[in-house]
Protein backbone atom coordinates (compact mmCIF):
# COMPACT_ATOMS: atom_id res chain seq x y z
CA UNK A 1 0.00 0.00 0.00
CA UNK A 2 1.30 3.46 -0.88
CA UNK A 3 2.48 5.64 2.01
CA UNK A 4 1.93 9.38 2.31
CA UNK A 5 5.04 11.52 1.89
CA UNK A 6 4.02 14.39 4.20
CA UNK A 7 6.21 15.54 7.08
CA UNK A 8 5.15 14.62 10.60
CA UNK A 9 4.87 18.25 11.75
CA UNK A 10 3.24 18.74 15.19
CA UNK A 11 0.33 21.16 15.52
CA UNK A 12 1.35 23.19 18.57
CA UNK A 13 0.81 26.74 19.79
CA UNK A 14 4.56 27.35 19.66
CA UNK A 15 4.39 27.57 15.86
CA UNK A 16 1.67 30.23 16.16
CA UNK A 17 3.85 32.18 18.59
CA UNK A 18 6.86 32.06 16.25
CA UNK A 19 4.77 32.98 13.21
CA UNK A 20 3.28 36.13 14.71
CA UNK A 21 6.67 37.64 15.55
CA UNK A 22 8.05 36.83 12.11
CA UNK A 23 5.12 38.24 10.13
CA UNK A 24 3.29 40.74 12.36
CA UNK A 25 5.82 42.09 14.89
CA UNK A 26 4.46 45.67 14.82
CA UNK A 27 0.76 44.80 15.11
CA UNK A 28 -0.68 46.14 18.35
CA UNK A 29 -2.21 44.52 21.41
CA UNK A 30 -4.22 47.13 23.31
CA UNK A 31 -5.48 46.51 26.85
CA UNK A 32 -7.78 48.61 29.00
CA UNK A 33 -6.49 48.64 32.56
CA UNK A 34 -8.56 48.92 35.77
CA UNK A 35 -8.10 52.73 35.88
CA UNK A 36 -9.41 52.97 32.27
CA UNK A 37 -6.00 53.88 30.82
CA UNK A 38 -4.78 51.93 27.79
CA UNK A 39 -1.71 49.71 27.74
CA UNK A 40 -0.21 49.31 24.26
CA UNK A 41 2.50 47.10 22.96
CA UNK A 42 3.27 45.06 19.87
CA UNK A 43 3.27 41.38 19.02
CA UNK A 44 7.06 41.60 19.17
CA UNK A 45 6.77 42.65 22.83
CA UNK A 46 4.16 39.97 23.44
CA UNK A 47 6.44 37.33 21.89
CA UNK A 48 9.46 38.22 24.02
CA UNK A 49 7.46 38.42 27.25
CA UNK A 50 5.68 35.12 26.53
CA UNK A 51 9.06 33.42 26.11
CA UNK A 52 10.31 35.11 29.27
CA UNK A 53 7.31 33.67 31.12
CA UNK A 54 7.99 30.22 29.69
CA UNK A 55 11.63 30.27 30.80
CA UNK A 56 10.94 31.78 34.21
CA UNK A 57 8.29 29.12 34.94
CA UNK A 58 10.77 26.40 34.05
CA UNK A 59 13.34 28.04 36.36
CA UNK A 60 10.66 28.04 39.06
CA UNK A 61 10.45 24.27 38.71
CA UNK A 62 7.54 23.81 36.31
CA UNK A 63 7.51 20.36 34.73
CA UNK A 64 5.77 19.23 31.56
CA UNK A 65 2.05 18.90 32.21
CA UNK A 66 2.04 20.97 35.43
CA UNK A 67 -0.96 23.23 35.82
CA UNK A 68 -0.64 27.01 36.15
CA UNK A 69 -3.89 28.70 37.18
CA UNK A 70 -4.84 32.18 36.01
CA UNK A 71 -7.31 34.52 37.68
CA UNK A 72 -7.36 37.50 35.35
CA UNK A 73 -9.47 39.73 33.17
CA UNK A 74 -8.78 40.13 29.44
CA UNK A 75 -5.47 41.97 28.99
CA UNK A 76 -1.90 41.62 27.76
CA UNK A 77 -0.63 39.51 30.69
CA UNK A 78 -3.43 36.98 30.29
CA UNK A 79 -2.57 36.69 26.60
CA UNK A 80 1.07 36.09 27.59
CA UNK A 81 -0.08 33.36 29.96
CA UNK A 82 -2.08 31.68 27.18
CA UNK A 83 1.09 31.22 25.13
CA UNK A 84 3.93 31.39 27.68
CA UNK A 85 2.61 28.59 29.88
CA UNK A 86 2.07 26.46 26.77
CA UNK A 87 5.62 27.20 25.55
CA UNK A 88 7.02 26.03 28.89
CA UNK A 89 5.28 22.67 28.51
CA UNK A 90 2.72 23.57 31.17
CA UNK A 91 -1.08 23.68 31.13
CA UNK A 92 -3.01 26.95 31.42
CA UNK A 93 -5.93 26.55 33.82
CA UNK A 94 -8.22 29.59 33.63
CA UNK A 95 -10.27 30.13 36.80
CA UNK A 96 -13.73 31.64 36.44
CA UNK A 97 -13.74 34.55 38.88
CA UNK A 98 -17.55 34.65 38.80
CA UNK A 99 -17.82 31.29 40.55
CA UNK A 100 -18.32 30.97 44.30
CA UNK A 101 -15.05 30.75 46.28
CA UNK A 102 -15.99 27.22 47.38
CA UNK A 103 -16.26 26.12 43.74
CA UNK A 104 -12.94 27.80 42.90
CA UNK A 105 -11.26 25.99 45.81
CA UNK A 106 -12.68 22.66 44.65
CA UNK A 107 -11.52 23.27 41.07
CA UNK A 108 -7.99 24.28 42.10
CA UNK A 109 -7.61 21.18 44.26
CA UNK A 110 -9.15 18.87 41.66
CA UNK A 111 -6.85 20.20 38.92
CA UNK A 112 -3.82 20.13 41.24
CA UNK A 113 -2.70 23.62 40.22
CA UNK A 114 0.90 24.39 41.27
CA UNK A 115 1.14 28.12 40.58
CA UNK A 116 -1.32 31.01 40.24
CA UNK A 117 -1.02 34.20 38.17
CA UNK A 118 -3.54 36.81 39.35
CA UNK A 119 -4.46 40.46 38.75
CA UNK A 120 -3.67 42.66 41.73
CA UNK A 121 -7.25 43.99 41.66
CA UNK A 122 -8.47 40.42 42.25
CA UNK A 123 -6.36 39.75 45.34
CA UNK A 124 -9.36 40.25 47.70
CA UNK A 125 -10.97 37.26 45.97
CA UNK A 126 -7.77 35.18 46.25
CA UNK A 127 -7.58 35.88 49.97
CA UNK A 128 -10.95 34.14 50.34
CA UNK A 129 -9.57 30.87 48.97
CA UNK A 130 -5.84 30.91 49.70
CA UNK A 131 -6.16 29.01 53.01
CA UNK A 132 -8.22 26.27 51.33
CA UNK A 133 -5.78 25.49 48.50
CA UNK A 134 -2.10 24.66 48.11
CA UNK A 135 -0.53 26.99 45.55
CA UNK A 136 3.24 26.78 45.74
CA UNK A 137 3.68 30.35 44.53
CA UNK A 138 1.31 33.18 43.59
CA UNK A 139 2.45 35.77 41.06
CA UNK A 140 0.61 39.10 41.01
CA UNK A 141 0.23 41.20 37.84
CA UNK A 142 0.69 44.84 38.98
CA UNK A 143 -2.05 46.57 37.00
CA UNK A 144 -3.01 49.21 39.57
CA UNK A 145 0.50 50.30 40.57
CA UNK A 146 -0.09 49.36 44.22
CA UNK A 147 2.62 47.48 46.17
CA UNK A 148 2.51 43.67 46.06
CA UNK A 149 1.27 42.45 49.47
CA UNK A 150 3.46 40.31 51.67
CA UNK A 151 3.21 36.60 50.87
CA UNK A 152 2.77 37.21 47.13
CA UNK A 153 5.31 37.71 44.34
CA UNK A 154 5.41 40.14 41.43
CA UNK A 155 4.70 38.81 37.94
CA UNK A 156 7.21 41.32 36.57
CA UNK A 157 9.88 40.06 38.97
CA UNK A 158 9.14 36.53 37.78
CA UNK A 159 9.73 37.55 34.15
CA UNK A 160 12.97 39.27 35.18
CA UNK A 161 14.44 35.91 36.25
CA UNK A 162 14.55 34.78 32.60
CA UNK A 163 18.03 34.88 31.05
CA UNK A 164 16.94 34.80 27.41
CA UNK A 165 18.49 31.38 26.97
CA UNK A 166 15.19 29.60 26.31
CA UNK A 167 14.54 26.59 24.12
CA UNK A 168 11.14 25.02 23.62
CA UNK A 169 10.80 21.65 25.33
CA UNK A 170 9.84 18.62 23.28
CA UNK A 171 6.06 18.91 22.94
CA UNK A 172 3.61 16.59 21.21
CA UNK A 173 0.49 17.96 19.54
CA UNK A 174 -1.48 15.59 21.76
CA UNK A 175 -0.04 17.09 24.96
CA UNK A 176 -2.37 19.02 27.24
CA UNK A 177 -2.16 22.78 26.75
CA UNK A 178 -5.14 24.23 28.65
CA UNK A 179 -8.04 23.23 30.85
CA UNK A 180 -11.38 24.71 31.85
CA UNK A 181 -14.14 23.62 34.19
CA UNK A 182 -17.84 23.83 33.51
CA UNK A 183 -19.83 26.33 35.60
CA UNK A 184 -21.31 23.57 37.76
CA UNK A 185 -24.95 24.68 37.65
CA UNK A 186 -26.12 21.03 37.64
CA UNK A 187 -23.56 19.57 40.06
CA UNK A 188 -19.85 19.83 40.71
CA UNK A 189 -17.84 21.63 37.98
CA UNK A 190 -16.37 19.18 35.46
CA UNK A 191 -12.88 19.51 33.99
CA UNK A 192 -12.04 19.49 30.27
CA UNK A 193 -8.43 19.28 29.10
CA UNK A 194 -7.52 20.63 25.65
CA UNK A 195 -4.61 19.47 23.50
CA UNK A 196 -2.32 21.61 21.34
CA UNK A 197 -3.81 19.87 18.31
CA UNK A 198 -7.37 20.68 19.30
CA UNK A 199 -6.53 24.32 19.96
CA UNK A 200 -4.68 24.78 16.65
CA UNK A 201 -7.44 23.12 14.61
CA UNK A 202 -10.10 25.13 16.43
CA UNK A 203 -8.17 28.32 15.62
CA UNK A 204 -8.13 27.38 11.94
CA UNK A 205 -11.87 26.66 12.06
CA UNK A 206 -12.91 30.05 13.45
CA UNK A 207 -10.70 31.99 11.04
CA UNK A 208 -12.56 30.28 8.18
CA UNK A 209 -14.47 32.78 6.03
CA UNK A 210 -17.76 30.92 6.63
CA UNK A 211 -17.32 31.04 10.42
CA UNK A 212 -15.87 34.19 12.04
CA UNK A 213 -13.48 35.09 9.18
CA UNK A 214 -10.81 36.48 11.55
CA UNK A 215 -7.87 37.80 9.52
CA UNK A 216 -4.85 40.10 9.79
CA UNK A 217 -7.06 42.92 8.52
CA UNK A 218 -9.29 42.72 11.61
CA UNK A 219 -9.25 44.52 14.93
CA UNK A 220 -10.49 41.85 17.34
CA UNK A 221 -12.08 42.22 20.78
CA UNK A 222 -12.80 39.20 22.93
CA UNK A 223 -15.53 40.63 25.16
CA UNK A 224 -16.21 37.12 26.40
CA UNK A 225 -13.85 36.65 29.36
CA UNK A 226 -10.65 34.74 28.66
CA UNK A 227 -11.51 32.69 31.77
CA UNK A 228 -14.66 31.39 30.04
CA UNK A 229 -14.11 28.51 27.58
CA UNK A 230 -10.76 29.86 26.31
CA UNK A 231 -12.31 33.20 25.40
CA UNK A 232 -14.14 31.12 22.76
CA UNK A 233 -10.72 30.55 21.19
CA UNK A 234 -10.69 34.11 19.85
CA UNK A 235 -7.34 35.17 21.43
CA UNK A 236 -5.59 32.10 19.95
CA UNK A 237 -7.12 32.65 16.51
CA UNK A 238 -6.30 36.36 16.52
CA UNK A 239 -2.62 35.66 17.23
CA UNK A 240 -2.55 33.00 14.51
CA UNK A 241 -4.05 35.44 12.01
CA UNK A 242 -1.90 38.37 13.13
CA UNK A 243 -4.95 40.49 13.93
CA UNK A 244 -4.74 43.53 16.18
CA UNK A 245 -6.30 42.73 19.56
CA UNK A 246 -8.18 45.14 21.79
CA UNK A 247 -8.75 43.67 25.24
CA UNK A 248 -11.34 45.37 27.49
CA UNK A 249 -10.04 44.40 30.94
CA UNK A 250 -12.73 44.54 33.65
CA UNK A 251 -14.77 47.27 31.94
CA UNK A 252 -17.64 45.47 30.22
CA UNK A 253 -20.35 48.11 30.57
CA UNK A 254 -21.94 49.27 27.29
CA UNK A 255 -20.45 52.77 27.31
CA UNK A 256 -16.89 51.57 27.98
CA UNK A 257 -17.14 48.93 25.27
CA UNK A 258 -18.63 51.26 22.65
CA UNK A 259 -16.00 53.91 23.39
CA UNK A 260 -13.31 51.26 22.95
CA UNK A 261 -14.87 49.92 19.73
CA UNK A 262 -15.01 53.44 18.31
CA UNK A 263 -11.52 54.58 19.38
CA UNK A 264 -9.73 51.43 18.19
CA UNK A 265 -11.94 50.81 15.11
CA UNK A 266 -12.89 47.27 16.16
CA UNK A 267 -14.19 45.06 13.33
CA UNK A 268 -14.86 41.78 15.17
CA UNK A 269 -16.09 41.12 18.70
CA UNK A 270 -17.38 38.10 20.60
CA UNK A 271 -19.61 37.99 23.67
CA UNK A 272 -22.79 36.73 25.31
CA UNK A 273 -26.26 38.24 24.67
CA UNK A 274 -26.25 39.99 28.07
CA UNK A 275 -23.47 42.27 26.86
CA UNK A 276 -25.09 43.00 23.51
CA UNK A 277 -28.50 43.74 25.07
CA UNK A 278 -26.97 46.59 27.05
CA UNK A 279 -25.13 47.87 23.98
CA UNK A 280 -28.33 47.77 21.90
CA UNK A 281 -30.14 49.81 24.57
CA UNK A 282 -27.45 52.50 24.56
CA UNK A 283 -27.34 52.65 20.76
CA UNK A 284 -31.11 53.04 20.57
CA UNK A 285 -31.05 55.72 23.26
CA UNK A 286 -28.22 57.71 21.62
CA UNK A 287 -28.09 56.58 17.97
CA UNK A 288 -25.83 59.44 16.81
CA UNK A 289 -23.31 59.25 19.63
CA UNK A 290 -20.95 56.56 18.36
CA UNK A 291 -19.15 56.37 15.02
CA UNK A 292 -18.50 52.64 14.68
CA UNK A 293 -16.93 50.51 11.99
CA UNK A 294 -19.05 47.69 10.59
CA UNK A 295 -18.54 45.05 13.29
CA UNK A 296 -19.08 41.30 13.02
CA UNK A 297 -20.34 40.19 16.42
CA UNK A 298 -20.14 36.53 17.40
CA UNK A 299 -22.88 35.89 19.94
CA UNK A 300 -23.35 32.68 21.92
CA UNK A 301 -24.00 31.36 25.40
CA UNK A 302 -27.78 31.59 25.01
CA UNK A 303 -30.24 32.12 22.19
CA UNK A 304 -30.25 35.54 20.49
CA UNK A 305 -33.77 36.90 19.91
CA UNK A 306 -34.57 37.68 16.29
CA UNK A 307 -35.52 41.20 17.34
CA UNK A 308 -32.02 41.86 18.70
CA UNK A 309 -30.47 40.77 15.39
CA UNK A 310 -32.76 43.21 13.55
CA UNK A 311 -31.87 46.01 15.97
CA UNK A 312 -28.15 45.62 15.38
CA UNK A 313 -28.61 45.48 11.62
CA UNK A 314 -29.98 49.02 11.82
CA UNK A 315 -26.62 50.11 13.24
CA UNK A 316 -24.62 48.07 10.67
CA UNK A 317 -23.51 45.58 13.33
CA UNK A 318 -23.78 42.00 12.11
CA UNK A 319 -24.78 39.35 14.65
CA UNK A 320 -23.23 35.95 13.94
CA UNK A 321 -25.08 33.39 16.01
CA UNK A 322 -22.86 30.57 17.29
CA UNK A 323 -23.08 27.65 19.68
CA UNK A 324 -20.59 25.74 21.76
CA UNK A 325 -19.72 24.48 25.23
CA UNK A 326 -16.69 24.13 27.45
CA UNK A 327 -16.62 20.55 26.15
CA UNK A 328 -16.37 21.71 22.51
CA UNK A 329 -13.36 24.13 22.89
CA UNK A 330 -15.98 25.78 22.35
CA UNK A 331 -17.13 26.73 18.82
CA UNK A 332 -19.09 23.93 17.15
CA UNK A 333 -21.76 25.66 15.02
CA UNK A 334 -22.04 29.07 13.34
CA UNK A 335 -25.05 30.57 11.57
CA UNK A 336 -23.98 32.20 8.29
CA UNK A 337 -26.40 32.40 5.39
CA UNK A 338 -25.74 30.29 2.31
CA UNK A 339 -25.46 32.19 -1.01
CA UNK A 340 -28.86 31.11 -2.34
CA UNK A 341 -30.54 32.50 0.79
CA UNK A 342 -30.01 35.99 -0.58
CA UNK A 343 -33.17 35.28 -2.58
CA UNK A 344 -35.20 34.23 0.49
CA UNK A 345 -37.71 36.54 2.12
CA UNK A 346 -36.62 38.96 4.82
CA UNK A 347 -38.52 36.89 7.40
CA UNK A 348 -36.86 33.64 6.30
CA UNK A 349 -33.37 35.12 6.48
CA UNK A 350 -33.88 36.40 10.01
CA UNK A 351 -35.38 33.09 11.11
CA UNK A 352 -32.27 31.31 9.83
CA UNK A 353 -29.86 33.78 11.42
CA UNK A 354 -31.62 33.29 14.76
CA UNK A 355 -30.74 29.58 14.65
CA UNK A 356 -27.48 28.36 16.12
CA UNK A 357 -26.30 27.36 12.66
CA UNK A 358 -24.38 24.72 10.77
CA UNK A 359 -21.60 22.55 12.13
CA UNK A 360 -18.19 24.08 11.44
CA UNK A 361 -15.77 21.95 9.37
CA UNK A 362 -14.73 18.71 11.12
CA UNK A 363 -17.52 18.89 13.69
CA UNK A 364 -20.33 16.40 13.13
CA UNK A 365 -23.71 16.68 14.81
CA UNK A 366 -26.92 14.74 15.05
CA UNK A 367 -30.14 14.92 17.06
CA UNK A 368 -31.33 11.75 18.81
CA UNK A 369 -34.57 10.89 20.60
CA UNK A 370 -36.02 7.65 21.94
CA UNK A 371 -36.61 6.46 18.38
CA UNK A 372 -33.04 7.11 17.21
CA UNK A 373 -31.49 9.79 14.99
CA UNK A 374 -34.23 12.26 14.06
CA UNK A 375 -34.85 13.47 10.48
CA UNK A 376 -33.53 16.88 9.42
CA UNK A 377 -36.98 18.37 8.94
CA UNK A 378 -36.66 21.45 11.15
CA UNK A 379 -39.38 20.16 13.45
CA UNK A 380 -38.56 16.81 15.07
CA UNK A 381 -36.75 17.34 18.36
CA UNK A 382 -33.89 15.33 19.78
CA UNK A 383 -30.87 15.71 22.03
CA UNK A 384 -27.89 17.24 20.24
CA UNK A 385 -24.86 14.96 20.00
CA UNK A 386 -21.51 16.04 18.55
CA UNK A 387 -18.07 14.65 17.78
CA UNK A 388 -14.89 16.01 16.25
CA UNK A 389 -11.19 16.74 16.82
CA UNK A 390 -11.83 19.46 19.42
CA UNK A 391 -14.76 17.77 21.21
CA UNK A 392 -13.83 16.27 24.56
CA UNK A 393 -13.92 12.47 24.79
CA UNK A 394 -14.02 12.36 28.60
CA UNK A 395 -13.91 14.53 31.69
CA UNK A 396 -10.73 15.09 33.68
CA UNK A 397 -10.23 12.83 36.67
CA UNK A 398 -13.76 11.44 36.88
CA UNK A 399 -14.59 8.13 35.24
CA UNK A 400 -18.13 8.25 36.67
CA UNK A 401 -19.11 10.84 34.05
CA UNK A 402 -18.76 8.54 31.06
CA UNK A 403 -22.54 8.37 30.73
CA UNK A 404 -22.25 11.74 28.98
CA UNK A 405 -20.87 9.85 25.97
CA UNK A 406 -22.59 7.34 23.70
CA UNK A 407 -21.30 3.86 23.02
CA UNK A 408 -20.40 4.90 19.47
CA UNK A 409 -18.33 7.90 20.58
CA UNK A 410 -20.60 10.97 20.50
CA UNK A 411 -20.78 13.61 23.24
CA UNK A 412 -24.31 14.12 24.59
CA UNK A 413 -24.75 17.85 25.05
CA UNK A 414 -28.04 17.98 26.97
CA UNK A 415 -29.43 20.49 24.47
CA UNK A 416 -32.73 19.66 22.77
CA UNK A 417 -32.67 20.77 19.13
CA UNK A 418 -34.08 20.36 15.68
CA UNK A 419 -32.04 20.43 12.47
CA UNK A 420 -33.51 21.63 9.18
CA UNK A 421 -32.94 20.30 5.66
CA UNK A 422 -30.19 22.91 5.06
CA UNK A 423 -28.26 21.66 8.10
CA UNK A 424 -29.07 24.60 10.41
CA UNK A 425 -29.48 23.59 14.04
CA UNK A 426 -31.88 25.35 16.40
CA UNK A 427 -31.74 24.86 20.15
CA UNK A 428 -35.23 24.30 21.45
CA UNK A 429 -34.19 23.98 25.09
CA UNK A 430 -31.93 22.26 27.57
CA UNK A 431 -33.27 18.82 28.47
CA UNK A 432 -33.80 20.01 32.04
CA UNK A 433 -35.56 23.20 30.91
CA UNK A 434 -38.18 21.73 28.58
CA UNK A 435 -41.66 22.15 30.05
CA UNK A 436 -43.96 19.12 29.95
CA UNK A 437 -47.60 20.17 30.09
CA UNK A 438 -50.38 17.61 29.74
CA UNK A 439 -47.96 15.14 28.14
CA UNK A 440 -46.75 17.65 25.50
CA UNK A 441 -43.48 19.56 25.35
CA UNK A 442 -43.18 23.37 25.46
CA UNK A 443 -39.94 25.16 24.53
CA UNK A 444 -39.04 27.80 27.11
CA UNK A 445 -36.41 29.19 24.70
CA UNK A 446 -38.98 29.88 21.97
CA UNK A 447 -41.27 31.74 24.38
CA UNK A 448 -38.34 33.75 25.75
CA UNK A 449 -37.25 34.76 22.27
CA UNK A 450 -40.77 35.86 21.37
CA UNK A 451 -41.16 37.89 24.57
CA UNK A 452 -37.83 39.65 23.94
CA UNK A 453 -39.06 40.60 20.49
CA UNK A 454 -41.71 42.76 22.18
CA UNK A 455 -40.63 46.42 21.92
CA UNK A 456 -41.11 47.04 25.66
CA UNK A 457 -39.34 43.90 26.96
CA UNK A 458 -35.62 43.84 27.70
CA UNK A 459 -35.24 40.27 29.00
CA UNK A 460 -37.45 37.27 29.73
CA UNK A 461 -36.86 33.85 31.22
CA UNK A 462 -39.46 31.08 31.25
CA UNK A 463 -39.52 28.05 33.55
CA UNK A 464 -41.86 25.15 34.16
CA UNK A 465 -43.59 25.08 37.54
CA UNK A 466 -45.31 22.05 39.02
CA UNK A 467 -49.07 22.15 38.37
CA UNK A 468 -51.68 19.94 40.08
CA UNK A 469 -53.46 19.10 36.82
CA UNK A 470 -51.05 19.61 33.90
CA UNK A 471 -47.81 18.37 35.52
CA UNK A 472 -46.01 21.62 34.62
CA UNK A 473 -47.07 25.03 33.37
CA UNK A 474 -44.86 27.91 32.15
CA UNK A 475 -44.29 31.07 34.18
CA UNK A 476 -42.35 34.00 32.69
CA UNK A 477 -40.06 36.39 34.55
CA UNK A 478 -39.91 39.65 32.57
CA UNK A 479 -37.65 42.72 32.74
CA UNK A 480 -38.95 45.85 31.01
CA UNK A 481 -36.81 48.32 29.10
CA UNK A 482 -36.12 51.55 30.96
CA UNK A 483 -39.25 53.67 31.21
CA UNK A 484 -41.44 51.02 29.57
CA UNK A 485 -44.26 48.85 30.91
CA UNK A 486 -46.87 46.50 29.49
CA UNK A 487 -49.68 44.45 31.03
CA UNK A 488 -49.91 40.67 31.30
CA UNK A 489 -52.90 40.73 28.99
CA UNK A 490 -50.96 42.58 26.30
CA UNK A 491 -48.08 40.12 26.52
CA UNK A 492 -50.46 37.18 26.21
CA UNK A 493 -52.02 38.76 23.14
CA UNK A 494 -48.58 39.34 21.64
CA UNK A 495 -47.59 35.71 22.21
CA UNK A 496 -50.90 34.31 20.96
CA UNK A 497 -49.98 35.45 17.46
CA UNK A 498 -47.08 32.95 17.46
CA UNK A 499 -48.03 30.06 19.74
CA UNK A 500 -51.02 27.84 20.50
CA UNK A 501 -52.99 28.76 23.60
CA UNK A 502 -51.64 25.88 25.70
CA UNK A 503 -48.05 27.14 25.18
CA UNK A 504 -48.81 30.56 26.70
CA UNK A 505 -47.46 31.29 30.21
CA UNK A 506 -50.02 30.96 32.96
CA UNK A 507 -48.51 33.93 34.75
CA UNK A 508 -45.94 36.70 34.47
CA UNK A 509 -43.65 38.05 37.17
CA UNK A 510 -42.20 41.50 36.50
CA UNK A 511 -38.72 41.81 37.99
CA UNK A 512 -35.80 44.27 38.02
CA UNK A 513 -33.33 41.61 36.90
CA UNK A 514 -33.13 37.89 36.14
CA UNK A 515 -30.57 35.76 38.02
CA UNK A 516 -27.66 34.60 35.87
CA UNK A 517 -24.99 31.94 35.96
CA UNK A 518 -21.26 32.74 35.96
CA UNK A 519 -21.37 32.39 32.16
CA UNK A 520 -24.09 35.04 31.82
CA UNK A 521 -26.92 32.61 31.07
CA UNK A 522 -30.33 32.74 32.76
CA UNK A 523 -30.07 30.80 36.03
CA UNK A 524 -33.31 28.88 35.72
CA UNK A 525 -32.58 26.69 38.71
CA UNK A 526 -32.89 29.80 40.91
CA UNK A 527 -36.17 30.79 39.23
CA UNK A 528 -37.62 27.30 39.66
CA UNK A 529 -36.68 27.44 43.33
CA UNK A 530 -38.30 30.87 43.64
CA UNK A 531 -41.55 29.67 42.03
CA UNK A 532 -41.70 26.14 43.48
CA UNK A 533 -44.58 26.94 45.89
CA UNK A 534 -46.56 28.90 43.33
CA UNK A 535 -50.21 29.35 44.26
CA UNK A 536 -52.32 28.67 41.20
CA UNK A 537 -55.50 30.72 40.90
CA UNK A 538 -57.18 27.90 39.00
CA UNK A 539 -56.42 24.46 37.67
CA UNK A 540 -57.95 24.68 34.21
Amino acid sequence: MIQATMMNFPLTLNHILERVVQLYPQTEVVSRLPDHTLHRYTYADFYHRSRQLAESLQLAGLKRGDRVATLMWNHYAHLEAYFGIAASGGVTHTLNLRLHPNDISYIVQHAQDRFLIVDDVLLPFVKQIVTQVQFERIFVVPLSGLPIPEGFESYEDLLATATGDFAYPEISEDDAVAMCYTSGTTGRPKGVVYSHRAMVLHSFAITNVDTFAISSRDVVTAVVPMFHANGWGVPYAAVMAGAKQVLPGPHLDPQSLLNLFEAEQVTFAAGVPTIWLGIAQLLEKEPQRFNLQRIRMAVGGSAVPEGLIRTFDRFHLEVIHAWGMTETTPTATVSRLKPHMAFATDKERYQTRAKQGMAVPFVEMRAVNEDGVVPCDGETMGELQVRGPWITGSYYGDETLQNNFTADGWFQTGDVVNIDSEGYMKIVDRTKDLIKSGGEWISSVDIEGALMDHPDVLEASVVGVTHPKWQERPIAAVVFKEGRQVSKEELLQFLSERFPKWWLPDDFVFVAEIPRTSAGKFYKKALREQFKDWQWDHQE
